[in-house]
């Protein structure tokens, strides 16, 4: 039979998280004029409930595991240490159908592995990127996918993101969903102009479309006026419990959050979600309007769940919910569209 390949390859740095479930008692959020404090005990022996540790994870690792459990042919290119917890994410990653010829494991070097402080619903994460020696895999042609999904990767990785630029350069037919993260973010839109130009569709939540702006949050027609201007073709603004929004520069939509079944349980992973099963519904032929159906439903699964991938659905699944959806919802075309 002969080789097919990838529809969607997603790029961008793979870790291991080891949640560590607070007791609600043993700490506390502050409110500060900044942003809120999880506060505790200072220089004492702090009790917690339990430990759970979910490999093979961050932001192109939860991509990778829901566009799998969609049905679509999914690798990811990544860099893993020469340990244990390397071995894990590979073996996880392979048992959810994800293709990983393209990890690479590297002599000498540990895996990522971050602490998530786990307070009530939400979480607080201690990170730290290993520094890997970055470098775009070559490929044949027949390796080629429909589709890249960039996301979050370390700070010392720039360079990285002119080999992609360059290869996609090169491989015009490939579409390229980018989900920045923070170091991408910061590195500004300048330096990754290339990236920010090429994207079919570019996924960010409220708070870092105003960042990447530099504009208020509030004026959502002129957020997605300037994140047009960077050159993609369609904008995915994710807000939380206010649902999402997206453009394809003519029509603007507003979509609500599909309803919780019950409160979250954790909330890691829920943006991931979100963006990685828009982008799966697009690759499937869907439209945006689809897409924006589906992509709800899959965040609200997975905060019942611990971790980014326990609680993520195949598409009869979605298809399920889909059909128990309430009256309201579904995309709203916004004021101003054309």
């Amino acid at each position: 039979m002969a080789e097919k390949p990838l529809d969607v390859l997603s790029v961008g740095d793979v870790v291991t998280d080891a949640f560590i479930k607070l007791l609600d008692d043993q700490a506390r959020v502050e409110k500060t004029d900044d942003e809120p404090r999880l506060s505790m005990v200072y220089g004492a022996k702090v009790p917690f409930d339990h430990t759970e540790v979910v490999p093979a994870v961050g932001n192109c690792g939860n991509a990778s595991v829901a566009i799998a459990k969609l049905g679509l042919r999914s690798g990811l290119v990544a860099n893993v240490g020469a340990d244990n917890w390397g071995r894990e994410i590979l073996t996880t990653l392979q048992a959810a159908k994800v293709d990983t010829r393209f990890v690479h494991i590297n002599t000498g070097k540990k895996s990522n592995y971050h602490y998530v402080l786990w307070y009530r619903e939400d979480r607080t994460i201690l990170i730290k990127h290993e520094q890997y020696n970055y470098h775009w895999p070559h490929f044949r042609v027949i390796d080629i996918p429909r589709w890249i999904y960039f996301s979050s990767i370390s700070e010392h990785a720039l360079e990285y993101h002119d080999q992609l630029a360059a290869w996609l350069e090169g491989n015009s037919p490939v579409k390229l969903a980018f989900q920045p993260g923070t170091f991408q973010i910061d590195a500004g839109t300048k330096r990754l102009q290339k990236i920010y130009e090429r994207a079919e569709v570019l996924a960010v939540n409220r708070d870092e479309a105003a960042e990447i702006t530099k504009t208020d949050r509030d004026n959502l027609p002129k957020l997605f006026d300037k994140l047009h201007s960077l050159g993609p073709k369609i904008v995915l603004i994710s807000d939380g419990h206010a649902g999402a929004y997206a453009s394809d520069g003519s029509t603007r939509w507003k979509m609500p959050i599909y309803p919780d079944p019950k409160p979250p349980y954790e909330r890691t992973g829920a943006g991931d979600a979100f963006t990685s099963t828009f982008v799966a519904a697009l690759a499937k032929g869907a439209d945006i309007q689809t897409a924006l159906l589906w992509a709800p439903i899959n965040a609200m699964s997975v905060v019942q769940k611990v971790g980014a991938q326990a609680g993520l659905l195949d598409e009869r699944e979605i298809d399920h919910y889909l059909r128990s959806a309430p009256p309201g919802y579904h995309p709203e075309r916004l004021n101003g569209s054309h």
